[in-house]
């Protein structure tokens, strides 16, 4: 008895020359090397181009003269710090700053409050003209600031409110709740209704339901809304330096203007108090930063 082995060959592959070696496919949302290089390198030159301004502001306000903005390459060899030495000993910068702090966390607090609880109530209840109220807000953002200097002044004056820091953050209110309360408004529409509900069936009042249960979720909205409420009054100079009559209640954009004279301008002095202003809010954007980016686009998912 004999056996037969049958062998079965393997197929026949290509030659080794032949053999190419197969690109893995590119998953879907995969970026190339060359496209992520290319974004990279604008990324770097976007962020060279928005530091450049700072940096050149920093570097100005090492110089000593006045007139080094004109010749900046000599500042190289005589930086000095005696600029932030004069604008901190010799000039009521403490008081501009400290000025500045109370009108802009004044304008902070109330606006946020007010802002808040118009953007809740315009987002859940329905009486009659809520719509036309909200339009009415942007309406009132249409005005410039050369419009409303005059009647804002005859009102402020007849209430004793000129020169006051209540007066200045009530004037500023009128720019930062509008804006504001369409935010809220916004974020508040991206919150269930049903929380609302739940808060009711447990015994809460409008009110409690707002405080106790919607203003924890609404954070990141309520951190946009103090960063612009907190700006709009730091940066503004126009009300500040029509209302405010004492040099010591200047806000620091105010006390800025007192290195600029008919004949003379001390741009050294400028720059150095320039950036000593920006540390503060430099320190209220590191605060708020986390909840900036939420804020700014969950209010945009809903009308």
């Amino acid at each position: 008895m004999s056996t037969t082995t049958v062998e079965t060959a393997a197929p026949a592959g290509p030659p080794a020359g032949e053999r190419t070696a197969k690109r893995p496919a590119r998953r879907r949302g995969e970026v190339s090397p060359l496209g992520r290089l290319t974004s990279h390198g604008l990324l770097i030159v976007a962020s060279l181009i928005a530091l450049f301004p700072v940096a050149w502001l920093v570097f100005l306000s090492l110089g000593p003269d006045k007139d080094d903005y004109l010749r900046p390459s000599g500042i190289w060899g005589k930086m000095t710090l005696d600029n932030y030495t004069f604008v901190l000993q010799n000039t009521n910068f403490f008081d501009w700053l400290k000025s500045s702090l109370i009108v802009s966390l004044g304008t902070t607090f109330i606006g946020v409050l007010v802002a808040a609880t118009t953007g809740y109530a315009v987002s859940r209840m329905r009486f009659p003209g809520y719509k036309k109220f909200m339009w009415v807000l942007l309406v009132t953002q249409m005005f410039p600031v050369a419009v409303l200097m005059v009647p804002m002044y005859q009102i402020l004056s007849e209430l004793q409110l000129i020169d006051t820091y209540l007066g200045l953050i009530l004037v500023y209110c009128t720019t930062a709740v509008p804006y504001c309360a369409w935010l809220m408004k916004g974020y508040f529409d991206t919150i269930p209704f049903e929380i609302d509900e739940a808060g009711r069936v447990d015994g809460l009042t409008p009110f409690g339901t707002f405080a106790r249960l919607i203003l924890p979720l609404a954070k990141p909205g309520l951190a946009v809304a103090a960063f612009y409420s907190f700006i709009t009054a730091f940066g503004e100079v126009a009300f500040a330096t029509t209302f405010m009559l004492d040099d010591e209640k200047y806000t620091l954009a105010v006390g800025l203007q007192s290195f600029v004279s008919e004949h003379d301008a001390q741009r050294n002095l400028m720059a150095a108090t320039a950036v000593l202003i920006a540390i503060p809010v430099s320190a209220f954007f590191y605060l708020v930063q986390k909840n900036l980016v939420a804020g700014l686009t969950a209010g945009g998912t809903k009308g």
